[in-house]
């Protein structure tokens, strides 16, 4: 989505407003960036938007996760490996 020049708002107005902007937000799907002494300061957004982009976060991190897992699992098939005392040692020595 993108933002509309009256999506962006002074904090100093913002603060007056509030409830106003809240509505918009949450009534019309509008994001609204407030900004502090011209630059963007923090944003406003519908909550449930929020938890959706926390699970989007989350579930990146997973296939991170799982992508860095098959990674070592080709790697152990294919004898790429180091013994637990030669991980060991090259832990200690950092």
């Amino acid at each position: 989505m993108s933002l509309r020049t009256s999506d962006v708002v002074p904090i100093s107005e913002a603060r007056a407003r509030l409830t106003e902007l809240a509505e918009e937000v949450v009534g019309a799907g509008a994001e609204k960036v407030l900004t502090k002494n011209g630059s963007s300061y923090v944003a406003i957004v519908d909550a449930r938007k929020l938890d959706y982009y926390h699970a989007l976060e989350a579930e990146h991190a997973n296939l991170v996760l799982l992508g860095e897992a098959e990674t070592g699992l080709r790697q152990i098939l294919a004898g790429q490996r180091v013994s637990t005392d030669e991980l060991l040692s090259a832990l200690s020595d950092q």
